[in-house]
């Protein structure tokens, strides 16, 4: 480095101790004994003064360009994670967190069903249903980096310093109806291809059968996409906590500088 930029600031440091000397002697008041702690003082002014943050830089010399980039980072590799997770076979249905279970509707079915030797076609529909979910589950991916790409400094800065699932609370209500829209189509068609419809009319065949029961209508398609959306944000909520407290989870130097302090 040149001399014309160490000048400047071997001179704004002399100043500082200068300004500080001044004001313990002002402090003293003449008094050698009554300004004992002054030099202490003056230290730790002084070096307060050497952490002060330049402008565009935040508290723990953390930019917000990388605050801004850490946190997107972040959340592209644990909704990354999640989709992955999920979206793979048995990723719902050998899940007990987020498994499947047949709507509440169709339990009563089950127990008039079962008293004729059938509940196996419930536990067959049941399984449908959960591939279903993991079929459709990918869809959320390029939802999940758009959201992302379209994040403001401000919902940076709202997620950054926020609870553990500020980022999941964000994207549940940025992407919540996108999602269900993207999701719907896919879950109907998959429906079909894992012959969860079939299996379901089948059912409502032999539950019909039987006398005096009540007549039971159940929409499978917006149940799976309800429940395949709540099992997304669920692992999301546990991967974006993880990312901010586990060392383990910060498997990049940007996350580590952003969240190993916190």
């Amino acid at each position: 480095m040149s001399d014309s930029h160490g000048k400047p600031n071997r001179i704004k440091i002399r100043f500082q101790i200068a300004a500080l000397l001044i004001a313990g002697c002002l402090f003293i008041g003449g008094d050698l004994f009554a300004g004992t702690n002054w030099l202490e003082s003056g230290k730790n002014m002084l070096n307060q003064l050497g952490q002060q943050p330049s402008s565009g830089e935040v508290t723990g010399a953390l930019s917000e360009s990388e605050i801004g980039a850490g946190l997107k980072e972040a959340l592209r590799i644990g909704s990354e994670t999640v989709v992955t997770q999920l979206g793979q076979t048995d990723g719902f249905n050998a899940d007990s967190s987020i498994h499947i279970p047949l709507p509440d509707e169709l339990q009563s079915v089950k127990k008039a069903l079962s008293a004729v030797g059938l509940s196996s076609m419930l536990d067959d529909l049941e399984l449908r249903l959960n591939r279903a979910a993991e079929t459709a589950t990918p869809k959320a991916k390029e939802l999940f980096i758009q959201s992302i790409e379209e994040m403001s400094i401000d919902d940076v800065q709202k997620i950054y310093q926020g609870p553990d699932d500020a980022a999941t609370q964000y994207f549940r209500k940025k992407m919540s109806p996108e999602l269900s829209k993207e999701m719907t189509p896919v879950v109907e068609k998959s429906l079909n291809q894992v012959g969860a419809i079939e299996s379901y009319n089948e059912v409502m065949g032999e539950y019909k059968n039987i006398p005096f029961m009540p007549n039971v209508e159940e929409d499978l398609n917006g149940y799976v996409v309800d429940k395949g959306m709540d099992g997304i944000f669920y692992y999301l909520a546990r991967e974006e906590a993880a990312i901010r407290s586990d060392p383990l989870k910060q498997s990049t130097s940007l996350l580590k500088k952003l969240f190993g302090g916190k």
